[in-house]
């Protein structure tokens, strides 16, 4: 592919981002300027259409058709995995907590040995 090309479908591209984001901005502004005396319904109805209408054009757009292909094969490389089971879940778990409760006392009597050298030691403070 030529780089004119890459720099076309680049700017192609863009409209795909700009135009759900222009219909959000034109729906919040069309919410606040309804008139009070209209239907209680009408403000929501106009941001859930503009929010429709946004989703729709980013979808429709190279962008979306993108993202949605790299969606999709994110779920299809999800569905590869090997799993663990629940068991091996639990184990890992146990393991995990018991390291987490060795480490703590661990950190917790070097604590209390630099405080014993800093304070009663070196500082005599006690």
């Amino acid at each position: 592919m030529s780089q004119s090309q890459q720099i076309k479908d680049v700017s192609n591209a863009k409209w795909g981002v700009w135009v759900p984001i222009v219909i959000l901005v034109a729906a919040f502004m069309a919410y606040f300027f309804v008139p009070k005396d209209a239907s209680e319904y009408l403000k929501p109805v106009i941001l859930s259409a503009g929010f429709a209408a946004a989703v729709v054009s980013f979808f429709v757009s190279p962008t979306g058709k993108s993202f949605l292909t790299f969606a999709n094969e994110a779920y299809r490389e999800t569905r590869k995995v090997v799993w663990p089971t629940r068991k091996e879940v639990f184990q890992m778990t146990g393991v995990v907590f018991a390291f987490v409760g060795v480490m703590s006392l661990f950190l917790w009597g070097v604590d209390k040995v630099l405080e014993f050298v800093l304070y009663d030691l070196i500082l005599r403070w006690k």
